[in-house]
């Protein structure tokens, strides 16, 4: 029997005796998966980071590198056998909003995908192969989206959600110069506005609304209570940061 048969067979036992640990996880039509990989990978198809990120190891697969926009003890994409959040690895550099980047590959976790997969990595959920200007091309950097999309359309609008088509570099120049260092060390500032916040920080958890008389508030509540920003009428007021 050739070699690939074999493992094929191998594959497709394997599968079998863990009561359906290979099964699809993508509940996207073949026929959009296509379309999304072709649009999303054509040559004009250039995008930008829409937030700061941070570059870490990508858990268990060396290949490759995470794009996390929160810090790696904040990341919620594994779980330990207890439950517990599995940290990818540390910080090695971090990557400023308005970078341009290119899709070079969307792996949605099919069966087979799945299978070939690296245990201990997120395995279930679609990821986003890019390179980055100014970057090596050694390994690819790898967003990890969502699980549970269901359609073209919401998959265009979560990836919208971390990639831009157009360059922020604009709307990043009109802010102070505390602001914009600020989003490229992924820090804090106080009085920068929100959408500065979100690229400094990246998405919160939970945001809680509230009005004081005319003034709208808002708290952010990052992963593990460990970061905590008090916005006033769209400006941060305040932060609570936990020790690490």
């Amino acid at each position: 029997m050739h070699r690939r048969t074999l493992f094929a067979a191998a594959t497709t036992a394997a599968c079998a005796l863990l009561w359906g640990a290979c099964a699809s996880h993508t509940q996207i039509p073949a026929e959009e998966r296509a379309k999304l990989e072709r649009e999303l990978t054509g040559r004009d198809s250039g995008k930008f980071l829409k937030l700061s990120y941070y570059v870490t190891p990508f858990f268990g697969d060396g290949t490759k590198k995470l794009l996390t926009h929160v810090p790696p003890d904040e990341v919620r994409l594994l779980n330990h056998p207890d439950g517990t959040p599995v940290n990818p690895g540390p910080v090695e550099k971090i990557l400023p909003a308005g970078r341009p980047v290119r899709v070079v590959k969307v792996e949605f976790p099919t069966s087979w995908v799945v299978t070939e997969r690296i245990p201990y990595t997120p395995r279930t959920q679609p990821w986003v192969y890019l390179t980055v200007a100014d970057e090596p091309q050694s390994h690819p950097f790898i967003l990890v989206l969502r699980p549970g999309i269901k359609s073209h359309a919401e998959f265009v609008a979560e990836l919208g959600r971390y990639l831009s088509d157009q360059d922020p570099a604009r709307l990043i120049e009109t802010w102070s110069d505390a602001v914009r260092t600020g989003i490229q060390n992924k820090s804090a500032v106080t009085d920068m506005p929100a959408e500065a916040l979100e690229m400094a920080w990246g998405y919160p958890e939970i945001i809680r609304r509230e009005h004081d008389g005319d003034k709208k508030n808002e708290i952010w509540v990052y992963p593990g209570r460990k970061r905590i920003a008090h916005l006033t009428d769209g400006r941060l007021v305040r932060t609570e940061v936990s020790a690490q």
